[in-house]
């Protein structure tokens, strides 16, 4: 991926503050929620209840596919990201940690709520990994879209 292009990502990541998340239920059907996220790079975060359906659905498949958008007026200036990535429940502190720190900078109302919390353990952190990402950036054309694997980026940088 140029430098270009991942800016044009990351910023997307960094000024928007929610994406439609879509997991797997274990009758087969796509499950969408709305989440609040931050991101450390391309690495997405996200808190929810430990019991909630996403949870148990990303614990069965951790397959998953999320969108970052928002409204526009003009369609000619749409802009988002659809990604397909993989999704991992947090459990090692120093993981989780990482996590906490990256959501309470984008969210520093999440300070005070975090620590005033006794039982962490009715909360789990949600860690993606995208692994291809369909840019979307109507400017350059009505529906032009770009798409990334981020394995094979991540591999072309290694062997630099």
């Amino acid at each position: 991926m140029d430098k270009q292009t991942e800016q044009f990502i990351l910023d997307i990541l960094a000024n928007h503050y929610f994406l439609t998340l879509a997991t797997v239920r274990d009758d087969g059907y796509p499950q969408a929620t709305t989440v609040a996220y931050a991101n450390n790079g391309l690495k997405i975060y996200f808190l929810t209840g430990s019991e909630c359906q996403k949870v148990h659905n990303i614990k069965r498949c951790n397959k998953i596919s999320l969108t970052v958008d928002r409204e526009y007026e003009d369609w000619h200036q749409i802009k988002g990201l659809s990604m397909g990535g993989i999704a991992e429940v947090l459990s090692e502190p120093d993981e989780i940690k990482k996590a906490i720190a990256c959501l309470e900078a984008k969210f520093p109302q999440m300070h005070e709520w975090i620590s005033a919390t006794e039982d962490m353990g009715s909360y789990a952190f949600v860690e993606i990994t995208p692994q291809v990402i369909s840019v979307l950036n109507y400017a350059k054309g009505f529906g032009h879209t770009e798409l990334i694997s981020v394995e094979e980026t991540v591999s072309a940088e290694s062997q630099n």
